[in-house]
């Protein structure tokens, strides 16, 4: 545990809130400026968070500023120091990799800053690095130790081959991965993705994540990828390699299974809620309860364009047809003429927090939401209002953490 910052750090580092809230992204984009000068440290991160939508550099202008605001209590921020540290590990991010990000922050609040970045600043914000640093770095050992000691479990990167590829929809084709060296795998926890990492011609190094979409097992993990027209600073690259040219005997790199959004055991009620391909999280909590306790109330409730971005409709009716506490609600937004109600779909619409209120039990479920950001932030909000806890609420959506239940978050 890093040394308590001091009493004067503190005070400076809260005098920079207002600084903060009208310069942080500017702040944030220059540290990547300076930090991708290198390609090395380029290499480490997930670059479709880097593109038009600049969604990474806002995430960490708002992580800043509310590590700022909270620096006398770090309490509320434990949830996402966690959310860091398993997506740094997801990424293979070592010790050795903070100080440059180090040097790259505290050069860009000198440039954005100027003048009145004054030495003191810039030390008071260098010590609040290295403390929050230490307690990523430590929390990351524990989580690389810990992986590496597990039947089947390693650190860092390593072989896979694609197995089998499956068409679930128009749009989704699921990867059968296993480990190129023959051997075991950990098994994840379900919900949790893996980092994915690729070496394209003309491309470089690109790394991605993906959910696994099964249930856990020792022997593969399966993805299950939605081909993007657009993916950040590089248009759909990943997306359509994989949908174009992964077939079966290709060989990628995986890191092993990180994240916290994961199905809690027990025998509580839960009512799983996805929005196009944001099921596949889901879907593998699914098929692990299914399987280890098939009377657990459990409710599916997917919405999606219409039957041909449906993607395993028929895997859930199966599962449905041998766990009883299952129970299937399906939305299409604009069904086909040959999408057949009460058999494909069950309603048209949108899934709204109204509906989940009526047909789901909010009152003692735990709620786990997976899907595109607006279909979060609606339903996040919907579900607050109707007085569902925030602790049994959950939520995953795929880029750099933000504040869909309005929390103040780190970014990784």
């Amino acid at each position: 545990m890093p040394a308590p910052l001091s009493p004067e750090t503190r005070a400076l580092v809260k005098a920079t809130v207002p600084a903060l809230e009208a310069h942080g992204l500017a702040i944030t984009r220059r540290m990547y400026e300076r930090l991708f000068e290198s390609a090395a440290m380029r290499e480490l991160f997930n670059q479709s968070h880097h593109g038009e939508t600049g969604s990474q550099p806002k995430a960490l202008a708002a992580a800043v500023l509310a590590y700022a605001r909270h620096i006398d209590d770090l309490g509320p921020l434990v949830g996402a120091v966690e959310r860091i540290a398993h997506k740094h590990v997801a990424l293979d991010i070592r010790p050795e990799h903070y100080p440059f990000v180090a040097d790259a922050l505290l050069g860009a609040i000198g440039d954005v800053l100027g003048e009145a970045a004054t030495p003191e600043i810039r030390a008071a914000w260098g010590e609040s690095y290295w403390f929050l640093a230490e307690l990523l770095i430590g929390r990351e050992a524990a989580m690389y130790r810990d992986l590496a000691g597990q039947p089947g479990g390693w650190t860092g990167w390593r072989d896979f081959t694609v197995a089998a590829v499956t068409p679930e929809s128009e749009t989704i084709r699921s990867f059968t991965l296993i480990p190129t060296d023959g051997g075991p795998v950990v098994p994840h926890r379900p919900g949790q993705y893996l980092g994915l990492r690729l070496d394209l011609p003309e491309r470089g190094v690109l790394k991605r994540n993906y959910s696994v979409s099964c249930a856990p097992n020792a022997r593969s993990y399966r993805i299950s990828v939605k081909c993007e027209a657009g993916d950040g600073a590089a248009p759909g690259v990943v997306s359509n390699w994989l949908h174009d040219g992964a077939g079966p005997g290709t060989v990628v790199a995986l890191a092993p299974p990180s994240g916290e959004f994961v199905l809690e055991e027990g025998a509580g009620p839960v009512v799983l809620v996805s929005g196009g391909v944001g099921l596949t999280p889901l879907l593998s909590m699914l098929e692990a309860s299914a399987a280890a306790a098939p009377d657990r109330p459990v409710w599916w409730v997917h919405a999606t364009r219409d039957g041909a971005t449906h993607a395993f409709g028929e895997r859930v009716r199966a599962l449905a047809a041998v766990a009883p506490g299952l129970r299937r609600h399906v939305v299409y937004e604009a069904p086909r003429p040959q999408d057949r109600a009460g058999h494909d779909y069950d309603a048209v619409g949108r899934i709204d927090a109204e509906w989940l209120a009526r047909h789901t039990p909010l009152a003692e479920a735990t709620v786990y939401l997976c899907g595109p950001r607006p279909f979060l932030h609606a339903l996040a909000g919907g579900l607050l209002a109707r007085g569902v806890p925030a602790a049994r609420l959950r939520h995953e959506f795929f880029g750099p953490a933000d504040e869909v239940l309005g929390e103040p978050a780190l970014a990784a």
